[in-house]
């Protein structure tokens, strides 16, 4: 049974992803959960632009990173890009994220001792290598809230994931895609879409005003009016410790990789492009739980994700870290810049900018 269902979603991805093959037929026959999906999508949309659903706004900026297709895009190391940014220009940034496998449901402060069951592997992350304020909760608004109680210097929050998690207004939005773009175009379950693409605008809570959507390529070719994000990993791997090592050093000594993010093999391919020597990987799903990971030593030193780390390193403390580098280009980061002078500016000049916070 398992391997007819794994069968299954793998022609089903390939036809969501345009590739053909017979999983087509069965995106055909699922055509009709899409309409219904699809309509439902409009009416909680459409409840909340026209004020029926509140939508809450907070005292700062809120930018949100998010996609429309189901899957890893690469969300999170442009949240940590942008964060960086924000932190070189003087800004105080706070991050809320829902905390994506995580075994609680309460709004939680995410530090850098945090356990990753309680808070999510990805915002554990950021708050390790990004040290800022990051707060986990089911709702965005009550994490957004949090944060501010606790942080008030904070001046613009970054909301990891999110672009349909609709209670929260916010002021800009940067939709992000990898080399599949929209697939073959279709809405949840006959394709990958979460909600109809090109957007509609969306309308600030409180301003009335168009909310400016940017729109990132994280891999493939970036179309017009698309930003190109480059992705490369570092020259080095760290440990828990924070000890470094040039990736050169371990010359063609045998490694093992292993990866539990959306696509594991690009991560083991960057190695090699490296010159590593990988002679064995463990590919695990994403947001994979680590705890009862079993690796053989006699495979060499481990290389992992930074995301796989902060779980790793409880039970394989001398596993080796290899960071991911996102530069996000120059044009964006002035067009970001922009958008958040002039949301600051609404936020000053608002009367009620200071009261939902």
């Amino acid at each position: 049974m398992s391997g007819m269902r794994q069968t299954l979603t793998q022609a089903l991805t390939q036809a969501w992803n345009g590739q053909g093959g017979w999983g087509q037929a069965l995106a055909f026959v699922l055509l009709p959960v899409s309409c219904l999906f699809t309509g439902l999508v409009a009416i909680r949309r459409a409840l909340y632009q026209h004020g029926v659903f509140k939508q809450e706004t907070l005292s700062v900026p809120v930018i949100v990173v998010g996609n429309v297709m189901v899957g890893g895009v690469g969300k999170t190391p442009v949240t940590m890009a942008l964060v960086n940014h924000f932190k070189a220009k003087g800004l105080r940034v706070g991050v809320l994220s829902r905390g994506y496998g995580r075994k609680t449901s309460s709004t939680l402060a995410v530090s850098p001792k945090s356990q990753s069951q309680k808070v999510g592997d990805e915002p554990l992350l950021i708050a390790r290598s990004c040290q800022v304020p990051v707060f986990v909760g089911n709702s965005r608004v009550d994490a957004g809230r949090a944060l501010l109680a606790l942080h008030p210097d904070v001046q613009v929050l970054v909301c990891d994931d999110g672009l349909q998690h609709w209670p929260l207004a916010r002021d800009l939005e940067l939709c992000v895609f990898d080399e599949r773009g929209v697939g073959n175009g279709l809405m949840l379950p006959a394709g990958p879409l979460r909600e109809p693409w090109p957007r509609k605008p969306w309308t600030h809570a409180t301003s009335g005003n168009e909310v400016p959507c940017l729109v990132l390529k994280t891999a493939g070719v970036a179309g017009p009016h698309e930003f190109a994000v480059q992705r490369r990993l570092a020259d080095f791997a760290v440990q828990a410790d924070g000890t470094p090592r040039a990736l050169s050093s371990f010359g063609q000594t045998p490694v093992q990789a292993l990866a539990g993010i959306a696509k594991p093999e690009q991560f083991f391919a960057m190695l090699c492009e490296q010159g590593l020597n990988v002679c064995h990987t463990q590919a695990l799903a994403d947001h994979a739980d680590l705890a009862q990971l079993t690796i053989d030593a006699a495979h060499g030193d481990v290389l992992c994700t930074e995301k796989d780390a902060v779980k790793l390193w409880t039970h394989h403390i001398n596993a080796w870290a290899v960071p991911l580098q996102t530069t996000l280009p120059t044009e964006l980061l002035a067009a970001i810049d922009w958008h958040l002078a002039a949301a600051q500016h609404a936020k000053l000049s608002s009367p009620h900018g200071h009261q939902t916070a």
